[in-house]
């Protein structure tokens, strides 16, 4: 993964850019997204402690990098009748991605942890085609949302009752990027109107210095199109 990010013209990455283009490890990969973060939102959207929340079925709170969201977000379709849900939006850095890319249409970050939904709120309150809801994404209404974004938030039991949700509630196409350290694909598969667009796996980025790993272990992702209208699971 490597090349230039899409970016809105009103934000000045230039010296961001040099500082990722001059990383040679994931600690400066991760600082100059942090470096990002600050331009964007006035301060670092990282984020190192773990859940408090595993009882419920979350998992730690990981920042995608901003590469990884342009390689997964910056060529799906976006107009301004599209509206975008993170799913389990931590501190915001999808909501960043968003701004910084210049995307149209909205996009709404829901967590479950109050303290990371405080923050995420905090910064994007300046910006309109933003929001922020503190709470369980199953109490969430998800008819208006034409994509979806999952980054390992929770357990495989969470995320099938999500499905089940989407399902019920869908009034229109929805594409959904998930990614996770097992792509948990088993949970889309047999399920009617769904169809992969793309997969693979994530772990290397490539700067101008060097080329190292950003992952312990490869993250799998997956797009897929969900087309409502069609009947629970299908047979096979």
């Amino acid at each position: 993964m490597v090349g230039g990010m899409r970016s809105h013209p009103r934000f000045d990455f230039r010296r961001v850019d040099a500082l990722r283009d001059q990383a040679q490890d994931r600690a400066g990969y991760f600082a100059a997204d942090e470096a990002r973060d600050r331009v964007v939102c006035g301060r670092s959207l990282a984020c190192a402690r773990p859940t408090r929340l595993a009882e419920c079925g979350a998992h730690d709170p990981t920042p995608s990098p901003y590469a990884v969201l342009d390689d997964l977000l910056g060529g799906l379709e976006f107009d301004e009748h599209s509206r975008l849900l993170d799913v389990g939006c931590g501190t915001g850095r999808v909501l960043a991605y968003y701004v910084a890319a210049g995307l149209p249409g909205r996009a709404v970050g829901v967590e479950l942890d109050l303290d990371l939904a405080v923050v995420a709120a905090a910064w994007s309150v300046r910006y309109p085609q933003l929001s922020v809801h503190a709470g369980n994404v199953l109490d969430l209404p998800l008819a208006d949302f034409t994509h979806l974004y999952l980054f390992n938030p929770f357990d495989t039991a969470v995320l099938e009752h999500l499905l089940d949700k989407l399902h019920a509630e869908a009034v229109h196409p929805v594409m959904l990027v998930h990614m996770s350290d097992n792509g948990e694909t088993y949970s889309y598969w047999g399920r009617v109107g769904w169809r992969l667009l793309r997969e693979g796996s994530i772990q290397q980025v490539s700067t101008a210095a060097a080329t190292f790993d950003i992952y312990d272990a490869p993250q799998h992702y997956s797009i897929w199109l969900f087309e409502p209208g069609h009947g629970g699971r299908s047979g096979s």
